[in-house]
């Protein structure tokens, strides 16, 4: 079976977003992709008080510095296609009050002629937890926890009604409804989120940060799934965020994702060979300067890839 291939759209500062999401959108449909992302940064800070990804000292990249909302930028995307899943991989759910969001993500998939996924995390950062009256962050993923347990209640039938730790919904009509279930994929980085990814999701999300890793990994959940009884089938999405340069990358400069469209793709294609990946969501937008060139390497990426076998 074909891998799919997803491509994430623009959300930086180089983009106009008004106008740069539909054309990207338009053009993704048409080359090809299966699939259009979104991921969510709140806010960069200043000063910051953790490194990136929670290393002391790492700074954060400075294209966080400007992030379009993911779910204006998913709803830009789905009025200017018809056929392409939509994709939030991933929205932070401690930075979310979990009725709105999916109350939000319910209308967006009746929209969009169900063709939403939701990809949801509990977030690294104590620095955007901290910028919104919202739940501590220590207590992160039982937030999405709840989330989960709210979108099942507002995504299913009416009469709604939940009673959470920061959630109470009282007996109520709520639509509009979702146009069929809608996948939720996590990445379960930690051994409680695998619990969780193994119980409650429709199949895992993780970032692509070398074979051995990924395989590693994949292992790992596939062995708790067996151990916790899991029976339906664990999807596999797989996150690229490339950084794509005109000309090839020679020497030790070369690192995992970073070059030409040819060397991206003997990435990719290197972490194809793991079986049971269903898609790749390939990141191009970092470097690429405007809407023009990104659709320009996101159609030589897609031809690249396919012609590599994925």
């Amino acid at each position: 079976m074909t891998i799919k291939i997803g491509l994430g759209l623009p959300q930086l500062k180089q983009y106009d977003v008004g106008r740069d999401v539909a054309t990207v959108a338009r053009a993704a449909e048409d080359i090809g992709y299966d699939s259009l992302w979104v991921f969510e940064v709140l806010m960069y800070p200043t000063p910051m008080t953790q490194g990136f990804h929670g290393v002391p000292g790492l700074p954060w990249p400075d294209y966080f510095r400007s992030v379009a909302d993911p779910l204006v930028t998913l709803s830009l995307a789905a009025g200017a296609t018809d056929r392409a899943r939509l994709g939030t991989g991933v929205l932070v759910a401690p930075l979310h009050l979990p009725y709105q969001l999916a109350r939000s993500l319910a209308s967006l998939d009746a929209a969009s002629g169900g063709r939403l996924v939701a990809g949801f995390g509990t977030g690294w950062s104590t620095d955007q937890t901290a910028a919104l009256p919202v739940a501590p962050f220590e207590k992160r993923g039982a937030v999405l926890d709840e989330l989960l347990d709210v979108c099942a209640a507002v995504w299913g039938p009416n009469p709604v009604s939940y009673q959470g730790e920061i959630t109470m919904i009282a007996p109520c009509e709520v639509a509009p409804k979702p146009v069929g279930p809608i996948p939720i994929y996590l990445p379960a980085l930690s051994n409680r989120s695998k619990r969780r990814l193994v119980d409650r999701a429709d199949g895992w999300m993780p970032v692509a940060s070398g074979v051995r890793t990924l395989a590693e990994e994949q292992k790992k959940i596939m062995d708790l799934a067996t151990e916790r009884g899991r029976e339906r089938p664990l999807g596999l999405i797989v996150r690229v965020t490339t950084t794509w340069t005109p000309e090839p990358v020679e020497g030790k400069d070369r690192r995992l994702f970073h070059g030409s469209v040819a060397q991206i793709t003997e990435d990719i294609a290197a972490h194809a060979e793991i079986p049971g990946i269903d898609e790749f969501v390939v990141e191009l937008q970092v470097t690429t300067r405007d809407a023009a060139e990104l659709v320009d390497v996101a159609a030589e990426t897609y031809a690249s890839l396919r012609a590599a076998g994925i």
